[in-house]
This record gives structure tokens, C-alpha cells and sequence, in this order.
């Protein structure tokens, strides 16, 4: 399960906030990591979730950050979720779909605190992506739609900057040549962290 458990659930928050796709992708597995799906592995639908009543349920508002709950199969995920407080678009005539930035606890698995970038369009294969917070650059895994540290080891240090600083800014180049800036709050962040800490505990 592992990833594909937090795409199942966060869908269901994404899809219900903003009406986006019925699908979402699987997390690669990341340097550093023993675990994520295997290689190829398709996006699960997310109606597959409430048919296993695994609907997400909100523990707390924080600021820009909602705390969610929600489990599968008697295993319990805990995730703190915002949309951007800004984004730029070049060129400004293109679309996409909504951003949403995830931090995500999974204790089953022995994961906490893992970041991942939902960034609302198919990012361009081979492109560069970062996240950059509290005067740091984290380069990013792309995958479809979504970003994800490449270097796990550098997790936990970007999450304490996040924690301490005002925003976080995510930079993407699409499939079509679109680029995208997408600046996200983090007050409030620190909070939700600690609510889906209580919930989900280590």
C-alpha cells in the first residue's frame, strides 16, 4: 500500500476542495528510502477509497493548513494540506488545475512528516524542479503531477525550515513549456504538524 494509501486519501480532499481529476499519482520511491510502489504501477482511482469508507475527516483549521485523519484497511494517515497563497503563470493564457502542498504521517510504515507537492499539471520529464524554504533549495522528484524530495535524508531539515519560515515556493516547467511559481503560507503550519502528531503518534 504505502503511498498509494496517502494518493487514495488525499484525492478525496483534493477532489473534494476543487473538483480535480479521479485520479492521483503514486509517490516514487525517493534516495534514501526502502519503500514506495513498485515501478509502473498505475493511479488508482480515488472512488476505490470511499468504497472502503476511508474518507478523510478534518481535525483542525491552522491557517492556510487544514489537519486531516482518515484510514484504510485499519491503517490510520494523518496529513496536513494547503493551497498557495499565490501562483505565476508564463505565459498567463495558460491553464491548470489547483496546487496543493501535503505533509503527510503514515505510522504503519514508519514515515512522518513526508512532503509532497501536488502542483496541478504534468510537470516536463527531465525538467528541474524545487522547493525552496528558509534560504534553502530542495531539488524535487517528478512524477505525473506531483513532486517529491529527492533526497530523503534532507526531509526532516526541510521541514524544520518550514516550520520556522513564512513561505515556501515551489517552482515547475509543464510537458507543453508552461512555467509556474506557486508560493504557499506556512502560518499555521507548525500547528497542524503538531495536531497530526497527536493523532498519528510515533
Amino acid at each position: 500500500m504505502s503511498r498509494l494509501l496517502l494518493a487514495f486519501t488525499t484525492g478525496m480532499v483534493v477532489c473534494g476542495i476543487a473538483g480535480l481529476p479521479q485520479t492521483v499519482q503514486a509517490a516514487p520511491a525517493k534516495t534514501g528510502t526502502k519503500t514506495g510502489v513498485k515501478p509502473g504501477e498505475k493511479p488508482v482511482p480515488t472512488a476505490a477509497i470511499a468504497s472502503a469508507g476511508a474518507g478523510p475527516t478534518l481535525i483542525g483549521q491552522f491557517g492556510a493548513w487544514g489537519a486531516y485523519t482518515a484510514s484504510s484497511h485499519g491503517r490510520k494517515v494523518c496529513f496536513a494540506l494547503a493551497k498557495p497563497s499565490s501562483s505565476k503563470v508564463h505565459p498567463p493564457s495558460r491553464q491548470r488545475d489547483p496546487a496543493y502542498a501535503f505533509v503527510s504521517t503514515r505510522p504503519s510504515e514508519k514515515v512522518f512528516n513526508e512532503v509532497s507537492i501536488m502542483i496541478g499539471y504534468t510537470l516536463k520529464p527531465g525538467s528541474a524542479s524545487t522547493l525552496e524554504v528558509g534560504g534553502g533549495s530542495y531539488p524535487m522528484y517528478i512524477q505525473g503531477d506531483s513532486l517529491w524530495i529527492k533526497n530523503a535524508a534532507e526531509e526532516q531539515r526541510m521541514v524544520d525550515a518550514m516550520r520556522h519560515s513564512g513561505n515556501l515556493v515551489v517552482k515547475g516547467v509543464s510537458a507543453k513549456g508552461m512555467e509556474t511559481i506557486d508560493t504557499f503560507s506556512l502560518g499555521g503550519l507548525a500547528q497542524a504538524l503538531d495536531r497530526i502528531a497527536k493523532e498519528c503518534r510515533r
